[in-house]
């Protein structure tokens, strides 16, 4: 008798065993929403963003429009400068799923630059008009996985800003 119920404690802790070994744990999910946080730094860089755009569409087009090559290469290397690092900052901040796509943007966007400087070195036009294009595509791209500030959001007044 007393064999018998060693044997049968012995079967249940290899069931008890094999059963706590075969469920899976829980993992946290990451929450698919932004922490106020994230909000913050996102809408501290990204309207700097979207001023580089407006500058690239604005002076950026006319350099390249008048084939002044040499204020071309200045204004990338110049105000453009800081828009991968402005595009960095924004991509670490969104919600995982949409990073990676941020960070591919931004190494086109960058891709496309370095283009535009060496149709600049070259005097070639059609170059320099294609990846202008590219460039601002890339721009609105990244800008669309920013998310929008929502009504709940305090605004700054007009006089605070």
């Amino acid at each position: 008798m007393v064999f018998s119920r060693s044997i049968l404690s012995l079967i249940l802790v290899i069931v008890a065993t094999f059963l706590v070994s075969c469920g899976s744990p829980t993992t946290a999910k990451v929450p698919e929403t932004y922490t106020t946080a994230q909000i913050e730094q996102i809408h501290e860089y990204a309207p700097d963003i979207l001023t580089l755009r407006d500058r690239m569409d604005r002076e950026l087009q006319t350099l390249i429009q008048r084939r002044d090559w040499i204020n071309v290469s200045n204004f990338i290397h110049g105000p453009l400068g800081e828009l991968r690092l402005k595009m960095t900052y924004v991509s670490r901040n969104l919600l995982p799923q949409d990073q990676q796509k941020a960070r591919d943007k931004t190494r086109d966007l960058f891709d496309h630059l370095v283009k535009i400087y060496q149709a600049a070195q070259d005097g070639n036009y059609q170059r320099a008009t294609l990846n202008y294009r590219e460039a601002l595509t890339d721009i609105d791209t990244f800008l669309q996985l920013v998310p929008q500030p929502s009504a709940e959001q305090p605004q700054p007044l007009e006089s605070e800003a």
